[in-house]
């Protein structure tokens, strides 16, 4: 590949493993390393010293707290149904770093990824020994100096990837916040904000306005905006986001209409009408099928359609049909391909657990097994109040050990919820499961030993959810066994 700039010499990798190992070795927020700022200004300056890869294609932005991966998937399994070739951009990965980097149902070639890598190598590389004073953020000439870091180089490499492979569209997540995220330097056809919580508080703010607040930094001058049913405070400031930016709001509990829902465990069928974009007739879509099990799946692929056909007008029933239906990822609502019921869901939000339960308990019954961890700023007490109604037996254990956590902590909370909980009036509720057994087991193989001979000796239904990183170490436990 040839340089973008002087400073984009080549560098060659073996593998995209060998670049993705390179990349771990800057500054990675995901392991709670400290960060020097979010900044956007030098995600630019790489961006223009590679030839801003960003614009190689139309894109689809997507942020929000929880349900924006799979929007985002969703998004990218439409449009190459279509023959419109999408990458995908999604973090984080749960067992193979390519699932951040992709076209969507399937990996790069690995020339892609090294040849690509091997350009944001060699311009990296470059950048950090300039004296060119225009890059100072990076050659200390008026600061510390300071490197890139994990994200935005992971991001700047999916850009480059999608560039050489001469994609024509990219459907892209952002990987915190929105305004300052890395991935903010595009101009898409469309943002997407889905469902607002509180997450993150220690970067963006420890209200749902804030956070909306930063989530809405996606919307564009004169660009459209959809945004997921929300509470009224978030509400409020993307109505705001969208006058001062002039871009037209589609609100889409106001633009759509999911009906004939059915769930089941193979997953979801549903109907769907939507307000047509272009303003010509409603949209229909009947009889769509997805993989995945849940209320929730039906709305994202709800979101993704109108995100589609906002961009893209052209799409088709018949390739949203066929992308829904295909489409797959992991860890959301994923049933492991083992005798046993045993269901890996990422929620790591109080919204996101109630809603993963809920369909788990429509499906499996109450009374089964919870396997949970989470990282350590995850609000371990308020997702214990909606687990322990309906787990007979609950394992506290531990993410990994990719983020920092405190299963202590989080055995404590379940047992504090669990007595609240055994406390209240019987005659006020329905007394599901009034002295759940909770267990710590620190070590993960160990507490997924533990609930594998439980649900097998009791035939009870297993469900291993509170982080992305807890499904990733369940999915290496059965890989390595």
């Amino acid at each position: 590949m040839e340089s973008s700039t002087p400073l984009a010499e080549s560098v060659k990798f073996r593998s995209s493993a060998d670049v993705y190992d390179w990349i771990s070795g800057f500054i990675n927020m995901e392991r709670g390393q400290d960060i020097h700022g979010f900044r956007l200004d030098r995600m630019r300056i790489l961006a223009e010293l590679t030839g801003s890869p960003e614009n190689c294609a139309p894109a689809i932005h997507v942020a929000g707290s929880k349900g924006k991966g799979t929007v985002t998937g969703m998004t990218a399994a439409i449009l190459n149904a279509a023959g419109i070739d999408c990458s995908m951009y999604a973090s984080p990965h749960v067992t193979d770093f390519r699932e951040r980097i992709s076209m969507g149902a399937k990996f790069f070639k690995e020339n892609i990824y090294t040849s690509a890598g091997g350009e944001l190598c060699g311009m990296t590389d470059s950048l950090l020994r300039s004296k060119d004073p225009k890059f100072f953020l990076f050659t200390g000439e008026k600061t510390n100096g300071e490197e890139p870091t994990f994200f935005e180089l992971m991001t700047l490499w999916y850009f480059l990837c999608s560039r050489a492979a001469g994609v024509k569209a990219m459907a892209v997540e952002t990987g915190m916040g929105g305004r300052l995220d890395a991935t903010n330097i595009l101009d898409p056809l469309v943002s997407v904000i889905t469902l607002i919580e509180l997450e993150h508080t220690e970067y963006l703010g420890t209200t749902i306005p804030a956070i909306a607040g930063e989530k809405a930094g996606i919307i564009k001058p004169g660009r459209p905006a959809i945004i997921a049913a929300q509470k009224n405070e978030a509400l409020e400031v993307f109505k705001n986001k969208a006058a001062q930016t002039n871009s037209r709001l589609l609100y889409f509990p106001e633009w759509s209409r999911i009906y004939n829902q059915e769930i089941n465990k193979n997953g979801t069928s549903f109907s769907l009408k939507l307000k047509n974009p272009a303003g010509k007739n409603d949209l229909f879509y009947n009889d769509l099928r997805l993989s995945i099990p849940g209320k929730i799946a039906a709305e994202n692929a709800g979101l993704a359609i109108l995100a589609v056909k906002t961009a893209f007008p052209q799409v088709q029933e018949d390739a949203v049909k066929k992308g829904l239906a295909g489409f797959t990822i992991p860890a959301r609502f994923e049933q492991l391909p083992i005798e046993q019921d045993f269901i890996l869901d990422g929620a790591h939000t109080p919204r996101s657990a109630e809603s993963t339960i809920s369909t788990f308990v429509q499906l499996y019954g109450k009374g089964g097994i919870l396997i949970f961890a989470c990282a350590a700023n995850k609000d371990a007490g308020s997702i214990a109040q909606f687990c322990i109604p309906w787990f007979s037996k609950i394992i506290i254990t531990t993410p990994g050990t990719f983020k920092k956590s405190f299963p202590q902590e989080v055995y404590e909370a379940f047992l504090k919820a669990a007595a609240e909980y055994g406390n209240r009036d019987p005659n006020k509720q329905e007394p599901i499961n009034r002295d759940p057994q909770i267990l710590l087991i620190p070590e993960t193989a160990a507490a997924i030993k533990k609930a594998l001979e439980m649900g097998q000796d009791l035939r009870l239904p297993i469900l291993g959810t509170g982080s992305f990183y807890l499904a990733g170490e369940i999915k290496n436990f059965f890989n390595k066994n």
